[in-house]
């Protein structure tokens, strides 16, 4: 499928994905790779469009429903922008993939895991990432961090902590059960030091 190089970041809100995104997109493209930065959802216009709705909409969101517009996201994203990306060689470096959804739709919605990690795959016609990297913090330090932000809150951001350390949970489990594409950083460690540790398991792929 592939000559290029994907790259997922998961974590909880406040795990600092976008810091370690930017900062992984600047030294490859140090290194002269051609990079595409990129989110789920929200990385085509029919993304920023379900988006809008899974994140911002006033009012709930049957589970299920949630569940099906973040594969209708991912199935049209992974078609129109990460196969081509990978076919010319680039390097994508995206925010979220499907482990996202097992664990925040999954654990945190209370839905079946293995049926939502299946609608994504059907979704996305099995495509996997070569290396996802877990940033790992507990819910208490993501809550002062985006509180610090002083920002709105998104729908999911604004759950409560059980919902939050659920999701912990699940992406742990992912993890766990997937050594090989997944590394697991802890997201309390300095900036720098977690960038260098991406970088290294990084690094193993492009050689």
């Amino acid at each position: 499928m592939t000559s290029g190089l994907w790259i997922t970041l998961e974590g909880g809100d406040g795990s600092g994905k976008t810091t370690q995104a930017a900062l992984l997109e600047h030294w490859l493209r140090e290194q002269g790779r051609s990079v595409v930065r990129t989110r789920e959802p929200g990385g085509t216009e029919v993304g920023v469009l379900i988006r809008d709705i899974v994140l911002h909409h006033r009012g709930d969101i049957a589970p299920r429903a949630e569940a099906l517009l973040y594969a209708a996201d991912r199935a049209h994203h992974v078609e129109t922008l990460v196969r081509p990306a990978l076919a010319r060689g680039d390097v994508i470096i995206q925010d979220r993939y499907l482990d996202s959804s097992v664990a925040y739709q999954g654990a945190g919605r209370v839905l079946d895991g293995v049926e939502i990690r299946d609608l994504s795959l059907w979704a996305a016609e099995g495509a996997l990432p070569d290396v996802t990297v877990l940033l790992d913090v507990d819910p208490a330090t993501a809550r002062q961090r985006l509180d610090a932000a002083d920002k709105p809150f998104d729908r999911l951001e604004a759950e409560k902590s059980a919902f939050h350390e659920r999701v912990r949970t699940a992406f742990l489990a992912l993890a766990d059960a997937e050594p090989k594409r997944f590394l697991v950083v802890d997201a309390t460690q300095p900036i720098d030091v977690i960038a260098e540790a991406i970088r290294r398991r990084v690094s193993t792929h492009l050689s």
